[in-house]
């Protein structure tokens, strides 16, 4: 199936409240232009050289979610145009955004990323450590960051059930901290989970964001 018949299909299942973030990463230009052409406009990138090589290169009205592990290092590149970055696992990574967001004069969405998953190779912060960073004096003082909401991977396993308690477990985590840290703050609305392979059990988790790459653009 083509690009535009992939984004049609789930266009169809996949309910209007919930975004679709076509993952990209190792597709070139060309195959992105595809999906924009059948009018889909968000798409996600997890090595911030590859964005950078690429953006210049497609429309200026695409929203990019950067979804890997971001380096302290890579956040000025990306901080003219990104519009999420849904990687948060430190509060030096989101010193640095909100630094170079303000350099930019602009506010750059984030989520808070979760390690939910068994594997220990995942990247991401626990209730804990998420709760010191949004209690801190120098998150208090950022004022170029939004915090939109959580993102979490679940593991690469063929059990449902396991996959399905990683989910319900990072929809308790956005709820925790909505009521603790978010409660007037409507824009802390987003839970980011769910791949090509697990999207629709985490849309009947409390979803509000999936990152789809195999399901849009085919394996490589």
């Amino acid at each position: 199936m083509s690009v535009q018949q992939n984004l049609a299909r789930l266009y169809s299942e996949i309910p209007s409240r919930i975004k679709i973030v076509a993952v990209s990463k190792t597709m070139p230009v060309e195959s992105i232009m595809e999906a924009y052409r059948a009018g889909h406009r968000i798409f996600g990138e997890n090595k911030s050289q590859e964005l950078i090589a690429k953006q210049p290169f497609l429309p200026g009205d695409l929203q990019w979610h950067f979804i890997g592990h971001l380096q302290t290092n890579k956040v000025k590149y990306l901080a003219p145009f990104v519009e999420m970055i849904e990687s948060v696992d430190s509060l030096k990574l989101l010193q640095e955004i909100n630094k170079y967001a303000e350099k930019n004069n602009r506010i750059i969405k984030c989520l808070l990323q979760f390690h939910i998953a068994t594997e220990e190779t995942k990247f991401g912060l626990d209730v804990e450590e998420a709760e010191a960073i949004l209690q801190s004096r120098e998150f208090a003082e950022m004022k170029y960051i939004s915090i939109n909401g959580v993102m979490g991977m679940a593991s690469f396993t063929d059990d449902e059930a396991l996959i399905r308690k990683e989910f319900h477990s990072l929809k308790t985590v956005e709820s925790h901290l909505k009521n603790k840290f978010f409660r007037d703050q409507p824009e802390f609305c987003e839970i980011s989970m769910g791949m090509t392979g697990d999207y629709k059990i985490a849309i009947e988790e409390g979803s509000t964001i999936v990152r789809i790459g195999t399901g849009i653009f085919g394996k490589v």
